[in-house]
């Protein structure tokens, strides 16, 4: 059997997908599995035990004549692979396109309805109304082809050449490592640099043993010196520091994650670490991080969850700013 799984990005979208993933391999131990992904989430996925090959979708080049040449190059390939199944877990216009010009023998993918997509489809998988969830969403595709959802997995392996570069990244940081993700694709998704200097202050000063880690890409670094200048408390600073899977075990080792929203805050979510999500113009009821081990703190506005990439209301940035260091330190002494 031949499946192919379609959810080309996020990072925190993927990552919320991979259950998906674990649940086939469950019950099709010898089915050959493909996964259209993002090029720059190749690291998230490559050697994963559960796959077998990841074709790279080049979305970076848009519509040059680069990017519409890789593009007609992958369905080629995936046409001369004669899926069996073809999974659709992005439900846009382009995935639900790429996945009908695959040509497979069935086609499942979400009712999303935003750009048309479950026109491709031979079944459309509407959001479940009492789980609004992504995660549920997938689960309920999942249990459409026949996947029983009840059964154990583990959401994403351990790379042990990865974890012994963390630990010596790590070395002399104590059992308590509290990790800070302060990045996140929009503005107003972020949590204020001085909030989080603060919080590790408060948090410090209950908890002396604790130690702090900065991680987050390149485009974070800022962010990261900010927190130190502004903090008394020095951070060990990994932002643009780590590969993908360096990163996932860097917060595999985490007692607690403070972070906004953001893809990250996924992954030690799907890790089962303890999770204080500072939220403001988006839903964590939908895109929120999954799992019990969660505590997530927001400000109460009218106009919150905008859903917006841009603030307008009156007082900049009220959602987010509202949240106290204060409070976030209580929920992370809480935790500890």
């Amino acid at each position: 059997m031949k499946i192919l799984i379609i959810k080309p990005s996020s990072l925190g979208d993927v990552v919320q997908a991979m259950p998906v993933l674990r649940l086939l391999r469950l019950r099709y131990p010898d089915a050959r599995i493909t996964w259209w992904l993002a090029e720059n989430l190749l690291p998230l996925l490559e050697d994963d035990p559960d796959l077998d090959e990841v074709i790279p979708f080049a979305r970076s080049r848009g519509f040059s004549m680069a990017g519409v040449q890789k593009w007609f190059a992958n369905v080629a390939r995936i046409r001369r692979e004669r899926f069996d199944l073809v999974i659709d877990l992005q439900g846009l216009l382009r995935s639900g396109s790429f996945a009908w010009l695959a040509g497979g023998g069935r086609l499942v993918g979400l009712d999303l309805r935003r750009e048309g997509a479950r026109m491709f489809y031979d079944v459309a998988v509407a959001r479940p109304q009492d789980r609004l969830h992504a995660v549920d969403w997938y689960f309920d595709v999942a249990k459409e082809i026949g996947l029983d959802v009840s059964v154990d997995y583990d959401w994403i392996p351990e790379r042990a050449s990865a974890a012994k570069r963390v630990a010596r990244k790590l070395t002399g940081n104590s059992a308590e490592i509290i990790a800070l993700i302060p990045g996140a694709r929009w503005d107003n998704k972020r949590w204020p640099p001085g909030h989080f200097a603060s919080a590790v202050g408060f948090i410090a000063k209950q908890k002396p043993t604790a130690r702090f880690v900065i991680i987050g890409g390149s485009g974070d670094r800022e962010l990261a010196r900010e927190i130190n200048s502004l903090g008394t408390v020095a951070c060990l600073d990994l932002t643009g520091r780590t590969s993908i899977p360096e990163m996932i075990e860097c917060l595999r080792r985490c007692r607690l994650v403070i972070t906004n929203d953001t893809g990250p805050m996924h992954i030690a979510a799907a890790l089962g670490r303890p999770v204080i999500g500072v939220f403001g113009p988006t839903d964590p009821g939908q895109t929120g991080p999954y799992g019990s081990n969660v505590r997530i703190l927001r400000g109460e506005l009218p106009c919150a969850p905008c859903m917006k990439s841009t603030c307008r209301w009156d007082s900049y940035m009220e959602c987010l700013r509202s949240v106290s260091a204060v409070d976030v330190a209580r929920a992370a002494c809480d935790w500890l």
